[in-house]
């Protein structure tokens, strides 16, 4: 009912930069939390940014400052400008998207399906 497609992955040097975009499409009649979530091999997935629907947001200690967590609501589109990328960045990017369905349909909990982000040189 929801679909998410990333767009944005690859590889990039050491102090590189990317930019991650997810947008969003389907049955959607409100959007409560936009975030991105990162899985590096044999780690568990940790939240890297999530910007709520008051525009607030919120960073995993590990990209403070390096990592900027964007939206453009009128395209339910959600951005990660990540700048000073370090090899320990390298991981797989996930977003996910919370709210609510148009007509009976409740609330939705989506995650798109992953893009690879390498930081080596």
């Amino acid at each position: 009912q929801v679909q998410l497609v990333e767009s944005g992955g690859g590889l990039v040097q050491p102090g590189g930069s990317l930019r991650l975009s997810c947008a969003a499409s389907g049955r959607i009649r409100s959007i409560n939390a936009m975030a991105w979530y990162r899985q590096a091999p044999g780690k568990q997935r940790e939240l890297v940014a999530i910007i709520i629907s008051g525009g607030s947001t919120n960073y995993g200690d590990s990209v403070k400052g390096r990592f900027t967590i964007s939206r453009d609501n009128a395209k339910m589109t959600v951005y990660l400008q990540m700048d000073s990328l370090k090899p320990e960045d390298t991981a797989v990017y996930y977003c996910n998207f919370r709210g609510y369905l148009t007509g009976i349909g409740g609330s939705f909990n989506s995650w798109g399906q992953g893009t690879q982000v390498t930081v080596s040189s």
